[in-house]
């Protein structure tokens, strides 16, 4: 028969009104409510990058193939679609999707208003799957084979600064030698939260773009680069070039948007700092309940003593009771703290300003390799932390702990 665990469920079954019961309660509270805290602050950091990231993606991509050129503006310098990249990238394991994209400048006036925009010209290629959760009116465009369609899809914020609404005609004046007109019909609306998109770009038709610039339908700004797996990022990008002309260049999306990523990587730091924090009052929670409970069982512990028990055994028992309450924090931590998870998943009870957190809701993402590590660390940590207070033992002497009175 194993003892010290014998022992110890026997101190775990006796009713107790003392302040070790107490103090025992405190310490799984301790435990529950730093790991619930610790399983909604990730959920929530990673649901928060992965809504950003796709945010970004909806409107740009991983990595972008363009032309050299040292101009700063939105008129991009005209390259083939149809080149050996383009032609060969399906047997690259690393990419998902290609298409073809043209930016040019513009003014968009509708019958009160004017505003500064610039129009993405997509074609047949575009990945609508992307940018569908974006759409909160209209549809897609539907592109023509003959000529260029007149169908473009704004933002909700252009919409609003031009006080106009889905199936709506206004014109884009585009300013070059000689200038050109031309009229446009709204389908579509859309909303990501980013200020930098939704203040400027519309989508439309990659023909209209070639037509404007006097491009064949071969011709196009630049390509859009999706990848199956964005940790792959640097890699694939060294890959792609490889793989391009020399008078191609690749940019990455953290270099587009150098401020957001930044921006994300610090929220990394400070949550991890932040649960450090949790992690060492949860352990010193522990340490005092260990304290208190060997200073309870101050006579048990001499008494034992004085029967033969070494040291080691009579550790053990104090052990098995800080992993009974370690267990018992585990599993109340995780139903909070899933629980909690959950309900904003499926409910969104929580709201956010779009404006300052670019969505307007909680995001929450399981990602449960990362709650799986979580409930190791805090077992690993706490259980190696309550270890320590145990090493009183052997320095209570049995004439002195049978007398103790408490």
């Amino acid at each position: 028969m194993n003892l010290p665990r014998f022992i110890a469920q026997r101190i775990q079954k006796t009713k107790s009104t003392s302040f070790t019961s107490t103090v025992t309660k405190i310490g799984v509270a301790s435990i529950a409510i730093g790991l619930a805290v610790m399983i909604v602050s990730f959920s929530i950091l990673i649901g928060f990058k992965r809504t950003i990231k796709d945010k970004l993606f909806s409107l740009s991509s991983h990595i972008q193939v363009s032309k050299i050129t040292l101009n700063q503006s939105f008129e991009e310098t005209p390259m083939p679609i149809n080149t050996k990249f383009y032609q060969n990238y399906r047997k690259n394991p690393q990419i998902r999707h290609v298409q073809a994209v043209a930016n040019k400048a513009g003014m968009l006036k509708s019958s009160e208003e004017l505003a500064g925009i610039v129009i993405k010209g997509v074609g047949k290629d575009y990945d609508w799957q992307n940018f569908s959760e974006n759409l909160v009116e209209g549809r897609k465009i539907n592109f023509q084979d003959s000529t260029y369609s007149s169908e473009i899809i704004i933002s909700r914020k252009i919409a609003t600064q031009l006080k106009i609404k889905l199936s709506d005609e206004v014109f884009i004046y585009f300013i070059q030698n000689p200038p050109r007109i031309r009229k446009v019909k709204v389908v579509g609306i859309y909303d990501t939260g980013l200020e930098e998109f939704d203040k400027s770009f519309i989508l439309g038709d990659l023909n209209l773009v070639q037509k404007m610039n006097d491009w064949d339908n071969q011709t196009t700004g630049h390509y859009e680069i999706f990848l199956n797996n964005f940790d792959q990022l640097n890699p694939a990008a060294k890959r792609i070039f490889d793989d391009i002309d020399q008078d191609m260049q690749v940019t990455k999306v953290t270099e587009m948007f150098p401020a957001i990523f930044d921006w994300l990587n610090l929220m990394d730091r400070n949550i991890i700092v932040i649960l450090a924090l949790i992690l060492v009052v949860a352990s010193f929670n522990m340490i005092s309940v260990l304290l208190v409970m060997m200073m309870e069982r101050t006579p048990m512990i001499g008494l034992l003593k004085a029967l033969g028990s070494d040291n080691s055994k009579i550790r053990k028992i104090f052990i098995f009771n800080g992993l009974t309450i370690i267990i018992k924090g585990i599993i109340i931590g995780n139903f909070i703290g899933l629980g909690l998870c959950g309900i904003q998943f499926f409910h969104r009870v929580i709201p956010l300003e779009a404006e300052s957190y670019y969505m307007n809701y909680v995001p929450i993402d399981f990602d449960w390799g990362i709650i799986l590590l979580i409930n190791l660390i805090t077992i690993l940590l706490v259980l190696a932390v309550i270890t320590i207070p145990t090493f009183v033992v052997s320095r209570m002497k049995v004439i002195e702990a049978l007398k103790f009175r408490e």
